[in-house]
């Protein structure tokens, strides 16, 4: 164990933490990790619920039952600590305890950004950078980057009343008596739990014992009590007892499990009932690379075999959701989302879009399965999605003809869901990385977990902010109202993308320190109406290649769709029209030709 710790680059501090993690939670470490552990965030300038949850892969439900003196959603203070929830697991082989985190490099951002800026400290450059394979100082945009937290179980050997944790990011200010106050732990018990640390040095990660949601501290799980009474008589006793418990444990937690996939089933069948040889023929028109007559119900056994048993290598995407892995099924190609079983209501939501509604420019659903977690499987899309091509590594810049198709076939996936069908359906999350590009080119909207429906002609009432920070309209982020307009303001930065290549929310230069929006970016100079200042906005990896009328008028359009007025927004109907009239000129026309909205 040393040996592993000496060959990984550590900072001294570090080193002296993890190994005193190593000293007082072996058991843990070399056993298992635990279903909960708290990380103690400090809420940076400009942070809100949304994006905390997005990174630290929760949900906003889920953050505001563990901080109960947060009034709501919308009112979460600067500068001040959450807690929030995440898995305790065993990686390296249960060399430590942590969780892997997985964050989208976007432009300016750096392993020092993402560690004490994203993760507000949570870890550190370094130990981003040994967990990962990309040069320190040239990360190439959109790409996954693991980010490693540590956590603790508890240690039965110090103190069996406190099994649950939170990781701690000691900042300047701190001091042993200030943390022992924050935790109503005492200085003591602290110590014990972090040897050698110097609570007052500003910087380090310190663990102590946190509160569940009742307001208690649970114990670790006992296993081994009666071996500790010392009565050599009843060691047999005790051991069957807790074989006895652990069975009993195992065959409760086993019916939970079936009581849900039931409940669940239950849903999928109304999704199913009804559905007509005329829509599973459109299924089957799909082109889904698996035919079938509805969906099919895939068993965990042949998603694991698929996946290489969801191994690592052949993950292809990360979300708020749950992680996407490459697999072959049944002879084809196939992409598997995996969902843990608290994200139920995004997977019936995406479920009952995919099985309902059919374009050649949505995603289409091959099958789903809810054993032991919750998984969806696509057709899977040979060329990743917009953001990688915009931004990624090791990928050719898309041509201007080409984003202005992938701008259209988008637009048309949207429109349909927003005029075709009843209920209209609102994605809510709109963004380069939810659309994807088919060998051919062509994109595919997908990711419809976070779906809301309306009725024709309604408005929907305030409901819980979810989306990405960087797409959501002011009307959204501030009162939480959902409308069409919603998807359309974000298509409006995704075209902003497909200008620039600049991600939603991104530094101008390398020296200003603070990021800015696509839609600020570009407001002052389309309201100057100087091209030549436009031209400093565009990707600079077209070179030349591109007319800049054209350019223009998508800027133009992009400009319409984020009015901060959501009435004064084009419908998607109006905006298929305008880039079937810019795709069909191929930039022809005077600079103040307007767009068609």
């Amino acid at each position: 164990m040393l040996m592993l710790f000496l060959q990984i680059k550590l900072s001294p501090i570090c080193f002296v933490l993890l190994w005193s993690c190593f000293c007082f939670m072996v058991e843990s470490q070399c056993n298992r990790g635990c279903p909960l552990a708290l990380a103690s965030y400090y809420v940076w300038n400009e942070a809100n619920l949304t994006f905390i949850a997005q990174v630290l892969g929760t949900t906003e439900d889920e953050i505001l039952s563990f901080n109960p003196s947060i009034p709501d959603h919308d009112r979460l203070q600067s500068f001040t600590r959450i807690n929030v929830p995440f898995t305790c697991n065993c990686l390296n082989d249960g060399q430590l305890l942590g969780h892997m985190f997985q964050y989208e490099i976007i432009q300016g951002d750096t392993y020092d950004i993402v560690a004490n800026t994203y993760y507000a400290g949570l870890t550190t450059a370094r130990w981003i950078e040994n967990f990962n394979n990309f040069p320190v100082n040239s990360i190439p945009l959109g790409s996954l980057v693991n980010v490693a937290v540590n956590c603790s179980c508890g240690t039965s050997s110090i103190d069996s009343n406190y099994g649950l944790f939170l990781t701690y990011p000691l900042r300047p200010g701190d001091s042993l008596s200030s943390v022992a106050r924050y935790s109503n732990s005492t200085s003591s018990l602290l110590k014990r739990y972090n040897p050698n640390v110097n609570f007052s040095a500003g910087t380090g990660i310190v663990f102590i014992p946190a509160q569940d949601r009742t307001g208690k501290y649970p114990p670790i799980p006992s296993s081994s009590a009666g071996l500790s009474s010392g009565i050599i008589a009843g060691i047999s006793v005790a051991v069957i007892g807790v074989i006895l418990l652990a069975i009993f444990f195992f065959v409760l937690m086993r019916r939970k499990k079936m009581k849900k996939a039931s409940l669940l089933l239950d849903k999928l069948s109304a999704v199913f009932h009804g559905k007509s040889q005329k829509t599973a023929s459109s299924l089957d028109a799909g082109n889904m690379g698996v035919t079938v007559d509805k969906s099919v119900e895939f068993s965990y056994e042949e998603l694991a075999q698929a996946t290489d048993n969801f191994n690592m290598a052949n993950m292809i995407g990360s979300g708020g959701f749950g992680h996407v892995y490459y697999a072959e099924l049944r002879g084809e190609k196939a992409a598997v989302k995996k969902m843990d079983m608290m994200a139920s209501k995004e997977f019936l939501a995406e479920l009952k879009v995919l099985t309902r509604v059919y374009h050649l420019n949505l995603v289409h659903l091959i099958g789903y399965c809810v054993e032991q977690c919750l998984f969806l499987v696509y057709e899977f899309i040979e060329n990743g999605n917009l953001s990688q091509h915009l931004r990624g590594s090791g990928k050719d810049p898309l041509s201007w003809i080409t984003r202005v198709q992938i701008a259209l076939d988008s637009a048309r996936g949207l429109e349909y869901i927003h005029e075709h069908t009843i209920p209209v359906y609102i994605h809510r999350d709109i963004k380069s990385a939810n659309i994807l590009i088919d060998k051919s080119f062509h994109a595919k909207v997908a990711d419809f977990g976070l779906t809301k429906l309306t009725e024709v002609g309604n408005h929907s009432a305030p409901t819980r902010l979810a989306g990405t920070f960087g797409y959501m309209p002011p009307e959204y982020a501030r009162y939480g109202e959902v409308t069409p307009k919603v998807d359309v303001y974000a298509f409006g930065v995704v075209l902003y993308e497909l200008i620039s290549a600049r991600a939603a929310v991104a530094k101008q230069n390398v020296s200003d320190p603070d990021s800015k929006g696509l839609v600020a970016i570009f407001e002052p100079v389309l309201n100057k109406h100087d091209q030549n200042e436009m031209q400093k906005l565009v990707d600079p990896r077209l070179g030349d290649d591109y007319p800049l009328d054209s350019v223009y008028k998508l800027a133009q359009l992009a400009y319409a769709c984020t009015h901060e007025n959501p009435h004064l927004r084009p419908s998607m109907r109006s905006v298929v029209v305008a880039l079937m009239t810019l795709s069909s000129t191929k930039g022809e026309g005077g600079p103040g030709t307007q767009c068609l909205l």
